[in-house]
């Protein structure tokens, strides 16, 4: 049997890590199912992933990351020597694993690995998670054979000529929800007298939504309970100052708040299942939420690159499945009276679930692995 070498790179966060776990895990299902051999591996920078990388089976070769700022830093100067370092260490890797295909899902640290692979005349597939796509993505569409999009509005911002796909962004099956609601509460430890709020900032956590909940303990456990994902880095300080904030609040309401720093699996589907609303922010999440039929508070990034958080927000909120809360008007009488009008109107509520399950698109990652494994002539 041939064996069809797979190579994965991604910047080090989780909106470019998990869709990439995802998409492996259904080339392993097309391998198995049509008998290919496959060697899958990333090369890169994984940051704290690569954990989760070795436990999906995907070995992990560290190449120096570097960024691209369009902006004055002495970091530049810096980064201006990482990048030929990566290319290096790149091509001396790329030669010794020498894959059939590469499968990029862009940030900080893939392009010296696309331009390594681009020497040895490696086909080069890439996927575009945000609704403006980012320079790197447009700098690498010029090599790629394929061109795979999660929004049909950054179809415009690439040439016509070229293979691109409105596929959606692959979410992993493990975080969307199967299970019932009462099963889900009793999965992270909630009754069942109170509406569910999830809270979450994207795998690294959001300061101005934990900000938020600090500056709203009471009012916010007096109408729902809170699952709350703070982000690793944010955690232990976060905690510090909510017992601060709560000292003298009610026990029994500080019971309805569940803090974590990081959802597992499980978790993260169970929170999903318990939720009754979802307050967001605007990246890859966008389709977690989408997934397991969820209305949501989308809260952009202000200072996202060409503001693509806002371009994802608008897309959710304009098939009817989220509203958008600019971070300047992150004000709790607007906030509240946006999450009681959900709440209070079943037909909103149930039209919102409806419109998200619309707008998921549950076959992103078996297409993007097909297109992979035609790319790389193991499919036809």
């Amino acid at each position: 049997m041939t064996k069809t070498h797979i190579l994965l790179i991604g910047g080090g966060t989780g909106g470019h890590i998990f869709p990439l776990i995802s998409v492996a895990q259904k080339l392993k299902e097309l391998g198995s199912e049509k008998q290919f051999e496959l060697d899958i591996r990333y090369f890169g920078d994984p940051g704290s992933y690569d954990s989760i990388l070795a436990e999906n089976s995907i070995r992990v070769s560290r190449v120096v990351s570097s960024k691209l700022r369009r902006y004055v830093s002495a970091l530049n100067i810096l980064d201006f020597f990482k990048f030929f370092w990566g290319f290096i260490q790149a091509l001396f890797k790329l030669y010794f694993f020498m894959p059939e295909v590469v499968f990029s899902k862009s940030g900080p640290g893939v392009l010296p690995i696309i331009y390594a692979a681009r020497w040895y005349r490696i086909p080069l597939v890439i996927h575009e998670s945000d609704a403006i796509p980012g320079l790197t993505n447009k700098i690498s569409a010029k090599h790629a054979a394929i061109v795979e999009l999660a929004f049909q509005h950054a179809k415009q911002y690439f040439p016509k000529n070229e293979q691109v796909n409105v596929v959606g962004l692959p979410v992993r099956p493990q975080v969307i929800n199967q299970q019932s609601a009462a099963e889900c509460r009793r999965i992270l430890g909630l009754a069942d007298d109170r509406p569910v709020l999830f809270i979450v900032g994207g795998s690294q956590g959001a300061q101005i939504l934990n900000d938020f909940v600090l500056a709203n303990t009471e009012t916010l456990l007096t109408q729902f309970e809170v699952v709350h994902q703070i982000g690793r880095e944010n955690f232990d300080q976060h905690v510090k100052e909510f017992a601060f904030v709560t000292k003298f609040i009610k026990p029994e309401l500080i019971a309805r708040y569940r803090p974590f720093a990081f959802l597992s699996d499980e978790q993260m589907a169970a929170a999903f299942g318990a939720a009754d609303i979802v307050i967001s922010r605007a990246g890859s999440s966008i389709f977690e939420i989408a997934a397991n039929g969820k209305p949501a508070l989308l809260v952009p990034i202000a200072s996202s690159a060409n503001n693509h958080q806002f371009e994802n927000a608008y897309a959710y909120a304009l098939c009817g499945a989220g509203i958008i809360i600019e971070e300047p008007n992150l004000l709790p009488g607007l906030v509240f009276n946006q999450l009681q009008k959900i709440i209070d109107n079943d037909d909103l509520r149930s039209s919102m679930v409806q419109q998200a399950k619309q707008f998921y698109k549950p076959e992103a990652s078996d297409q993007i692995a097909k297109d992979i494994l035609t790319v790389a002539g193991a499919m036809t």
